[in-house]
């Protein structure tokens, strides 16, 4: 019994530690002026920091193209939530800008919920993990089904042996 409540209470102290410990995930904050852009058939390259001040006709003669009236109202609209994801201090603060620079195949975040609802619920877990929606979506499905991969190997080794 004393074993058991000395367990319990490392647990819990252990617990409250992690819970109290501070967060940082160790990203470098993305500038957007490291990011170069492709514009126009020449390939001429820009940075993202200075296409996003581009005003309309600038853009026109750098891309050799010609925007009509609700496609410069688009264009304008678009550099100003572009605008917006930018910090004064030129890192990009827009979640979703920084994903599309970020180089394909990196993935910085594992999601235990998504790797737990595959594992512990299987492929119901699978599709809830489907139903959820939020900006970290993606992430849950693809951790639920590895967990569902986890799970399925499990039980093929325990038939096996």
């Amino acid at each position: 019994m004393k074993k058991l409540l000395s367990l319990f209470a490392a647990a819990l102290i252990l617990n409250v530690s992690i819970a109290i410990v501070p967060f940082s995930d160790g990203v470098k904050p993305v500038k957007a002026t490291a990011i170069m852009l492709p514009i126009g058939k020449s390939g001429q390259k820009i940075s993202l920091a200075d296409f996003s001040k581009l005003k309309p006709r600038e853009y026109e003669k750098l891309a050799g193209v010609k925007l009509g009236f609700f496609d410069r109202i688009a264009y304008k609209m678009a550099m100003k939530k572009l605008r917006k994801g930018i910090a004064p201090d030129g890192t990009i603060t827009n979640k979703k800008i920084i994903n599309l620079v970020k180089p394909a195949g990196v993935t910085d975040d594992f999601h235990l919920g998504g790797f737990a609802l595959g594992l512990l619920v299987g492929l119901i877990g699978v599709l809830i993990a489907y139903l959820i929606n939020d900006d970290k979506k993606d992430t849950r499905v693809k951790w639920a089904w590895l967990g569902l991969a986890v799970w399925v190997a499990i039980v093929i080794i325990a038939v096996v042996l």
